[in-house]
């Protein structure tokens, strides 16, 4: 087990990444339970899978889980309607400040339970056990909650910052090629947002990434967190260097909200796209190569990830309401559109007051419609 601390005073934790954590859970998780109870908050399918081991191992080391919670998956249960369903079952619990609850599932589960428990009756402690590729390398370290609404994704949220974080590798087992792939992206995202070095070992190792190969797979893990981490303990709330870490997202949450959040695309899906428009944006400023942009895009094709907006279902897309959307992402500033984007593989850099012409041609070459 391998375990990276993330750095934040007297709010630090530490991410636990190994095999077989989920039936270590209870012995683990009893530091952090000091009534010795707890809510267990999460999908159907993964309480399917998962959800009675996780059970067990708890309640085996004498911590009492009130309830299994299990939401419907999928992003459209990041909501107000399943945020406020949540909050009065938790309530119904008459858990108080002094418990803590665990969000076991992916992005979407981490997400909920943490804004609900950063909320509830001011703010609870919760625990993520992260049970998708994307969650345990991304969502899932940082303390960034939220709920989407029909005006654009992660809109209404709260940075809360989680007690630990366990990373079973094992659970990944069970997870669909496509949600792996997903996941892939946030993976290939660190190296080509800082660490040109990891970016070409996933050149040569990615396909044992996604072959789920247990050596390849926990470096891949391992690296992807202790990047975030050390940009988390720099800058926990996104005022500075942590906005790289929305390389690609400026572009995907965009394509998220045109298709309206379902499963028509998944979030990392969008991510690959938006990593790869990126690094092709840069090159036709001038600010990156055209080899480098050409290299990102064969990285990020190489899993199965779509590169191009009309490998998007809903294409083709009317370029204004893509700047639309990006107007109403959460990095703009005063009406100005913020882009994180790339001198090369392993440089990105915040641009802010990105000008909508030279966006919109761009946007316009790609195969959005005018």
């Amino acid at each position: 087990m391998l375990s990276v601390p993330v750095g934040l005073g007297d709010r630090a934790y530490e991410v636990l990444i190994g095999t077989r954590l989920l039936d270590r859970a209870g012995e683990t998780l009893l530091p952090h339970l000091p009534r010795k109870r707890t809510a267990i908050v999460t999908d159907q399918t993964v309480c399917d899978h998962h959800g009675e081991r996780l059970a067990a191992a708890l309640e085996a080391a004498g911590i009492a889980v009130l309830e299994v919670i299990a939401l419907p998956p999928g992003e459209q249960t990041k909501s107000f309607e399943y945020l406020a369903d949540l909050s009065d079952r938790l309530l119904a619990l008459n858990l108080d400040r002094g418990d803590a609850i665990v969000a076991f599932g992916g992005g979407v589960v981490g997400d909920l339970a943490g804004f609900a428990a950063a909320i509830y009756k001011r703010g609870i402690d919760f625990i993520q056990i992260p049970t998708t590729l994307l969650a345990q390398v991304d969502s899932s370290v940082g303390g960034k909650t939220a709920i989407d609404t029909p005006r654009g994704k992660n809109m209404i949220g709260a940075f809360h910052q989680p007690r630990l974080v366990l990373a079973d590798l094992d659970v990944l087992a069970t997870l669909p090629q496509r949600e792996l792939a997903a996941g892939y992206a946030e993976v290939i995202k660190y190296g080509l947002l800082g660490d040109a070095e990891f970016f070409a070992w996933l050149e040569e190792h990615g396909a044992e990434v996604m072959a789920r190969k247990s050596g390849p797979l926990a470096h891949a893990v391992a690296r992807s967190v202790q990047m975030k981490a050390q940009i988390v303990a720099e800058d926990e709330r996104e005022a500075g260097r942590r906005g790289l870490l929305n390389l690609g997202h400026t572009f995907a949450h965009a394509l998220e909200t045109e298709t309206g959040h379902g499963g028509a695309l998944l979030h990392g899906e969008a991510v690959g796209a938006g990593c790869a428009l990126a690094f092709r944006f840069s090159a036709a400023l001038g600010l990156c190569s055209q080899a480098d942009a050409d290299r990102a895009t064969r990285g990020v094709a190489a899993s199965g990830l779509p590169t191009q907006l009309d490998q998007v279902a809903g294409h083709p897309f009317n370029v204004d309401r893509l700047i639309a959307h990006m107007g109403q992402d959460k990095k703009a500033e005063g009406g100005k559109l913020t882009f994180i984007l790339a001198r090369s593989i392993g440089d990105a850099f915040i641009a802010k007051g990105v000008e909508p012409g030279p966006l919109r041609d761009f946007l316009i070459a790609e195969g959005a419609v005018p």
